[in-house]
Order: structure tokens, then sequence, then C-alpha cells
């Protein structure tokens, strides 16, 4: 028998949010991750907002929320409320019920700061990691490091000559700036709105424009990012917070780090022996003075896995450059770039992680 096509809306609903989400969802698995971490937090979450007044948006709520803006690939702040709104599996995500209200957009805006204040991208990620060792998935020996350029939101076209003797810009959104004769360099120009953005270029034949670098220490039994770095771009701080991540994370003599070409110079490799770290980077034979490790190094089949294995650093780059934060910076601001950055990072090894992890079903059995 036909059913009726008839728009007659129930006044009541008798299913839970909980029985709408099917039990095989993968987001039941990132949530319960996610909550973990958060749980954690919750004393970082305390000392950055007040004891009284008016109770704001949980941040745990919001934390979530811009979980799943990366996770989706959604692209702004608006449309991620807008989601929110009519989206079951979002809102119990983030453990809103049928009939609670969605916040304003400017929300977000408005407590960034107190998320940077907490720490929360970059802890979330140590969070997951350190889960992620209890349950034997990291390795302590072998690791790899690499750096990726990520566009900033400002244009070469907002940029102002530093002493201010520039024209004033043309009235409109989109004016029209000649350049042309006119050279521009770090030294003498820079982005009224993000002075820490510089001009820069992946290599020949590619475009200038203005970027930052972000860093990440990945180990090499899975291929987890346990660690990550925000930085202004320029030549030598691949190499600088290369260090500066070993230095951090390392935890027993005789690791061994890999990477590309680019962190084949002799200050790199002696930081690396001065940590009790063994290099194993790509050597560079076309540059002048040649490589800075030899035979005594390359020789090794560990070092061939190492640079096997490097290059799933990729991956972390890749996943958050899809149509996400990676690609294409929607925020300004140094601070504010570092947080969406290190949160899409973190983003990347929740997925992986909650993959990784047994089921509780079958632990339990």
């Amino acid at each position: 028998m036909r059913g009726t096509d008839v728009d007659q809306g129930g006044l009541f609903s008798y299913v839970s949010m909980e029985q709408r989400v099917p039990a095989t969802h993968p987001l039941r698995r990132v949530r319960a991750l996610l909550d973990e971490a958060l749980e954690s937090m919750s004393r970082d979450f305390e000392r950055v907002y007040a004891d009284g007044g008016r109770e704001s948006v949980a941040p745990e709520r919001l934390v979530r929320a811009l979980v799943l803006q990366v996770l989706y690939s959604i692209r702004s702040e608006r449309l991620l409320c807008e989601q929110l709104d009519y989206n079951l599996l979002f809102r119990w995500f983030v453990g809103l019920s049928m009939d609670d209200r969605i916040w304003d957009h400017s929300t977000f805006t408005k407590n960034r700061d107190r998320l940077i204040e907490a720490g929360v991208a970059r802890k979330l990620l140590r969070r997951i990691g350190r889960r992620a060792r209890r349950e034997g998935l990291l390795s302590s020996e072998h690791f790899s490091v690499d750096g990726t350029l990520i566009e900033a939101w400002s244009g070469v076209k907002s940029m102002r000559r530093r002493d201010g003797k520039d024209d004033p810009p043309p009235p409109g959104r989109n004016p029209h700036v000649d350049f042309h004769g006119k050279p521009r360099s770090n030294e003498t120009h820079l982005a009224p709105h993000e002075p820490q953005a510089k001009l820069f270029r992946k290599g020949k034949g590619h475009l200038t424009k203005l970027y930052y670098m972000a860093h990440v220490l990945m180990e090499h039994r899975q291929g987890l990012p346990i660690d990550a770095e925000f930085t202004e771009a320029s030549g030598y701080a691949e190499r600088e917070t290369g260090i500066r991540l070993m230095r951090r994370n390392v935890r027993r003599s005789r690791c061994t780090l890999a990477g590309d070409r680019g962190y084949d110079t002799h200050e790199f490799v002696a930081g690396c022996r001065e940590l009790g770290v063994t290099p194993h980077v790509a050597q560079n034979l076309t540059r002048w003075g040649r490589s800075a490790i030899d035979a005594r190094t390359t020789r090794h089949k560990g070092y061939r896995v190492s640079q096997r294995i490097r290059k799933r650093i990729e991956e972390t780059f890749g996943w958050g450059k899809d149509g996400r934060p990676m690609r294409k910076l929607r925020v300004r601001g140094f601070r504010n770039a570092g947080f969406m950055t290190l949160l899409t990072i973190g983003c990347h090894s929740l997925v992986r992680v909650a993959k990784l992890l047994p089921d509780p079903a079958l632990v339990l059995a």
C-alpha cells in the first residue's frame, strides 16, 4: 500500500539523541577520546574563567564544535552554528539537546583568547599522545621531523612599507595595486594585520606569498604526530624548530631522527648528536660542502628504513590542507593562526588514535 505524503509535524519526540546515533558511527570513538582529554583539562579551563558572573558557553562544547569544524571542513563559524542548529549528529557530538539554543557565531571569537591562554590545542595533542603511549602505539626510539608552509589570510596587496611612506590604499574591497618597479621584501614591507606573516616561496617557479610555517614531530611505529610548533617562515626555522622539538620529547639516548635534505647541515647534525640523537637525514650531495653525514650513518639498514617511513609525515600535512585550516588560514594574527594550526594537527592525531584503539565492546567480551 502506498504511503501518504502528509507534512504534519509531531508535537513530541520519543527517540533520544543517543538512540539516533548508530552504535558503530566513527564519531562515537572520537568523542570518547576527546572527552577523556577535555576532562583532564578542567583545571586549565577554570583558570581562564571568572569565579562569578553570568555563565558562558561551556569551553568543552566550544572545543567539540571546533573539532567538528576541522573534521568536516566547515569553512566558517557562522556556517558551523547554522549546521549545529539542524544537524542532530553535530548536536549529539557537542553535547546539546534537541531544544538547546545555539549560541551566536561571535562566541568563538570572544572565547578564542581564553582557549589560547589555556593552551587547549597543544594540550589536546599531548593528551592524545599520552593515551596512545599507554596503549603501546608510540615508538620512543625513532622519529621524523618536517615543516610545511601555511598561507596567511592577508594577501600581498595588503602589505605596506614599514617606514609609512607609501601612498594610502585605494578605496574598495579589492583595489588595484601596482607594485611594478617597487621591490618588496620582509625588511621593507609588512602586512598591517599580520606582521609575523613573511614573504616566502616554496621553491623556484612558485609564487611568493605571505606564509607561516608549521613543524611536526612524528614517531615511526604508527606514523602519529606527537608534537608540533608554529613559527614564522624563514630558511632556518625548520632546523631550529626540529632541535627544539627533539629536546622536548627525547626520552632515551641513541634514538634516531629522520628528515629531508633541508636538514642536512652541519649545525643541525651537530645539534642532534649533542642530544644523543642519530641524524637519519637525507643526504644533500648537490650543495657546496657536500653532506654532513657519511657512510658511517647511511650504510646501516635502519637509515634506509627511516628514510622510507619519514615520508608518512606528509599524510598529516595533506590531511590538514584538504579543505581544512592548514590550506589557507581563515583567522588573522599569529596567536589565532597558531591555535588553529595546532588544533588541526591534534584533530588528525585524534582521528588516527581513535581508529587504532581497541574496540571497547571487544575488550569487554
